[in-house]
C-alpha cells in the first residue's frame, strides 16, 4: 500500500491528489477541461478495488454520456491498475448489438472487487448496488431521470453505505450536476480552473490555449468553470452604444461588405453594407425591402455587387432565400456567398458580430430599429451546453437588420488597409432617444 501511495504522488497533480485522499462519502467536482477528471476517479476506483482483501464485493459503477466515452474511461482504468501492479483476473467489453441492447465494459481484479463503466441512460442505470462515479454528470442525457434510477444503488441497507463521485465541466444551468453543485451543501466540493491546474503545475501554455478558444463564454464555461445562463443577450446596449456614431463616412475607395437577410412577407429583407477602413467595419448603409417581390430584391443585390469595391456578399440561403442567393450568385460570381443558417453558421457569424462590439471595431449608425434588432438577440445555452441564436417575433420581423449585420460582419473577415483608430461617439448615451 505505501508502495501505491509513492506511485501515486509521483503521477498525480496535486489537486489530482487531494480528490483521490479525500474519502467523503459524497464528494462532487468541477474541473475545467483537460484537468483529468476521468483520469483522477479511474485511479480511485481501481486503487480501492487493488486495496481489498480476498473474495471482496467491492463494486464500482461508472455512468459516463456515452459508450465511446466509458470505454475511453475504462482504458484509463486498465492503465492505473498496470501502473500500481494490480493483479487483473479479468476485462470483458460487451457491445450494444442486436443480441446485447446495452454496451459494458467490466474489470474483474483476482480479490473479486469489480470496476463497470456503461454508458447512461435512465434503463442502463438501474441494477446495480456499489460505490458510483459520475462522469461528465453535465451532459448526461436525462439526468434527472438518470439520478432517480441510480441514486438507490448506494443507499442499500443489504450492501452498507457506498460513496459517489460526481465530475464534470460546467454546461450551463438547469441541469442536476449544475443543481447539486450549487444548492446540495452535503457533499465534499473540488473546483479546478485552467488556472488553478497551471498553477499547479499542468504543464499548458494558457495564453496560447486561451488564444486559441477565441470566445469569452467558452472560455468562461469550459475552462474556468463559470455557470453562464441559459439565455442571455447577445449584445447588451451599453455594448452596442459604445459603437454608435452619428459621423459614418465612406472614403469612396476602401473595400466594401455586404450581408443581405431575406425575407417576404413576415419578416423584411435587409441589406446592409459595411465599409472596412483598417480593423475597423463602419456600417455605411441600411436598406430594409418591405414585403418586395423577389425578382426586384435580386436586381437590388446583383446590382449593388456589381459594384468593383465589393468584395463580398453574404446572403442568407435558408429556406425562401435559397433561390435569390443561387440566382445572384449566377448573376454576379463568386462575391455572392450563400450562408445557410444552421448552428455551426450562427455561432460563427453571431460570435464573431459580437466580439466586434466587444474590441470596438464595427461602428454602427444611431437607429433605433437596428439598436432595439440587436438587442433581441438571445444566446441560449441548452442544459447540454450547445449553444444556439434566437430571437423573439415582433411585429417588424425576426431582429432581421441584426441577422443582415451578422451576415456583413462574416463578409468582411478579411482585412482593409490601415486608418487612424476609431474615436467612438462618448456622448452616445444621450443619442438612445
Amino acid at each position: 500500500m505505501n508502495n501505491t501511495k509513492s506511485i501515486l504522488k509521483q503521477i498525480l497533480l496535486p489537486w489530482q491528489q487531494k480528490w483521490v485522499a479525500d474519502n467523503s462519502r459524497f464528494k462532487i467536482g468541477m474541473w475545467s477541461r483537460q484537468t483529468g477528471k476521468s483520469f483522477s476517479t479511474a485511479c480511485e476506483a481501481v486503487t480501492a478495488c487493488a486495496a481489498q482483501e480476498r473474495n471482496s464485493s467491492e463494486l464500482w459503477v461508472v455512468l459516463s454520456a456515452g459508450e465511446r466515452q466509458a470505454l475511453e474511461w475504462m482504458e484509463k482504468a486498465k492503465k492505473w491498475a498496470k501502473a500500481i501492479k494490480a493483479t487483473v483476473d479479468s476485462y470483458d467489453e460487451l457491445r450494444a448489438s442486436a443480441d446485447a441492447l446495452i454496451s459494458r465494459a467490466e474489470i474483474r481484479f483476482a480479490n473479486g472487487a469489480r470496476i463497470v463503466a456503461i454508458p447512461a441512460n435512465p434503463d442502463t442505470a438501474r441494477g446495480y448496488s456499489g460505490n458510483l462515479i459520475l462522469d461528465e454528470f453535465a451532459i448526461h442525457e436525462k439526468p434527472f431521470d438518470i439520478w432517480a434510477a441510480i441514486y438507490p444503488s448506494i443507499t442499500n441497507p443489504l450492501t452498507g453505505e457506498k460513496k459517489l463521485r460526481i465530475v464534470s465541466t460546467p454546461k450551463g444551468r438547469g441541469n442536476k450536476f449544475a443543481d447539486l453543485w450549487e444548492h446540495n451543501k452535503s457533499y465534499s466540493k473540488h473546483k479546478v480552473t485552467i488556472e488553478d491546474a497551471v498553477r499547479l503545475g499542468l504543464p499548458i501554455n494558457l495564453e496560447e490555449l486561451k488564444n486559441g478558444v477565441d470566445d469569452p463564454d467558452i472560455w468562461a464555461q469550459e475552462y474556468m468553470c463559470e455557470f453562464i445562463d441559459n439565455s442571455s443577450v447577445l449584445l447588451p446596449y451599453d455594448l452596442i452604444g459604445k459603437c454608435e456614431s452619428s459621423h459614418l463616412q465612406d472614403d469612396g475607395s476602401s473595400p466594401l461588405f455586404i450581408g443581405m437577410d431575406i425575407g417576404r412577407q413576415k419578416d423584411l429583407s435587409v441589406i446592409i453594407t459595411g465599409v472596412k477602413l483598417g480593423d475597423v467595419l463602419s456600417i455605411i448603409s441600411v436598406e430594409v425591402l418591405r414585403k418586395m417581390p423577389f425578382a426586384d430584391q435580386l436586381d437590388i443585390i446583383v446590382h449593388k455587387a456589381s459594384n468593383s469595391r465589393v468584395q463580398r456578399v453574404c446572403i442568407d440561403s435558408t429556406g425562401i432565400g435559397a433561390m435569390l442567393a443561387e440566382e445572384a450568385t449566377r448573376k454576379a460570381g463568386a462575391k455572392v456567398r450563400g450562408v445557410t443558417f444552421t448552428a455551426s453558421s450562427k455561432g460563427e457569424m453571431y460570435s464573431l458580430m459580437r466580439r466586434r462590439f466587444e474590441e470596438r471595431s464595427i461602428r454602427v449608425p444611431i437607429d433605433r430599429e437596428l439598436r432595439e434588432d440587436l438587442h433581441a438577440v438571445q444566446r441560449i445555452v441548452s442544459t447540454g451546453g450547445n449553444i444556439s441564436y434566437a430571437a423573439p417575433r415582433s411585429t417588424d420581423g425576426h431582429s432581421d437588420r441584426a441577422s443582415a449585420l451578422a451576415l456583413c460582419s462574416y463578409a468582411a473577415k478579411s482585412n482593409g488597409v490601415k486608418v487612424p483608430p476609431f474615436t467612438f461617439n462618448s456622448n452616445y448615451s444621450s443619442e438612445l432617444t
